[in-house]
């Protein structure tokens, strides 16, 4: 063990070539050179710190300097019989500093090597394991274990929130990574993981600390450069992260077919909707016969189902709504006349409005009558 707890492995051989060096003036040999690269490699993977091999090599070769690379004293005599001695000696210490240089390039060489394979080996181990973990594959419980490598704690609530921009993105991006860098100067250390799957954004956090997934929010928002967030609901266990994930895939997805406003959309809010869609035939039936008849009119039905959108977006407020499309307050009253001809429903019925809203969202979500049923 060296001075500075280095063992004496990870110097094996080193004395031999220095005085190997010394005596013949020779280069290290090429299996002398692998050697140094093999115990550097050996070193990292033992955790030993670069800095201090590097340390306990010059402080070996301090200890174990060879006695034919030492230097003396020339005296005049030396230099009238023409400083041959004295040459020698100068040639010798060079030969020395070059095979510590040698010796200690070859084991820096190894031990980045293997630093530079331990980074990839743990990209992978990651990414295989957040894969694992947000498709629910692999058992649970080795999952759960895997987990905590990773800062996370399976047995609580977890929520997911996915961000998505106007491109993809992937781990090494500057993005990623400027959110991630808030976070951590934000809340440090608290169970949190962030990635990226399928070019979104994806954080998540302990269920009972939404304030670390709004921030996430805000630094997604801006780092995407006006992105949409989403936000899953709490989950307790494995399953749990899964459901919350696909939660919030679901009301990204929800948000593009509604074109909903606002750039962060809790799955809490939209309960409503997937109860609307979970009977799909039963929403098919409704949209067909509530909406259908809107096809006969000039332009098709998607205008009209436009104007209903809006219509009931502004709160039914003509004026608002008419503003929103850029239409005549007497314009928009003519298609609303329309609609209650073609459909036997009158929008500013409320007991008609209901129906017709409800047709509308099931249009939206189901994209008639662009696709046909």
């Amino acid at each position: 063990m060296t001075g500075n707890g280095i063992p004496d492995e990870f110097l094996d051989g080193y004395a031999r070539i220095l005085e190997a060096a010394a005596s013949t003036g020779r280069q290290l040999t090429r299996d002398e050179m692998l050697a140094r690269r093999e115990l550097g490699e050996r070193a990292a993977e033992a955790g030993f710190g670069l800095r201090a091999l590097i340390g306990a090599h010059l402080a070996a070769a301090r200890a174990h300097w060879p006695v034919t690379a030492s230097t003396r004293t020339a005296s005049p005599r030396d230099d009238s019989s023409g400083g041959t001695g004295g040459s020698g000696a100068s040639g010798s210490v060079d030969s020395v500093l070059a095979a510590v240089e040698q010796a200690v390039d070859a084991f820096a060489e190894g031990y980045e090597r293997a630093q530079r394979l331990a980074v990839r080996q743990e990209v992978a181990a990651r990414r295989e394991f957040i894969d694992d973990l947000l498709y629910g594959r692999s058992d649970p419980g080795r999952l759960a274990e895997r987990a905590e490598r990773f800062g996370l704690r399976l047995s609580y609530e977890h929520a997911v929130a996915v961000a998505e921009g106007f491109v993809a993105y992937d781990e090494e991006d500057a993005v990623p990574r400027s959110v991630e860098q808030a976070l951590i100067s934000r809340f440090g250390d608290r169970s949190v993981l962030l990635t990226t799957k399928a070019g979104r954004l994806v954080c998540i956090a302990p269920g009972d600390q939404g304030e670390v997934l709004a921030y996430f929010a805000k630094q997604a928002f801006a780092a995407t450069d006006g992105g949409r967030v989403a936000i899953g609901r709490p989950r307790p266990g494995v399953s749990g992260v899964v459901w919350s994930y696909e939660e919030a895939l679901n009301v990204l997805d929800l948000a593009d077919r509604l074109d909903m406003d606002g750039p962060v959309l809790h799955a809490a809010d939209l309960l409503v909707y997937p109860v609307l869609t979970r009977d799909r035939e039963a929403m098919t039936e409704l949209v067909l016969s509530t909406l259908g008849p809107l096809e006969a009119a000039r332009g098709g039905a998607e205008p009209l189902i436009e104007t209903l959108s809006v219509y009931f977006e502004a709160g039914c407020v003509a004026a608002e709504a008419a503003r929103r499309l850029s239409l005549s307050v007497r314009a928009l009253t003519y298609r609303l006349e329309r609609i209650h001809k073609l459909t036997g429903a009158d929008p500013a019925d409320p007991v008609h409005r209901y129906t017709l809203q409800t047709a509308v969202i099931g249009a939206r979500l189901m994209d008639w009558p662009a696709k046909t049923f």
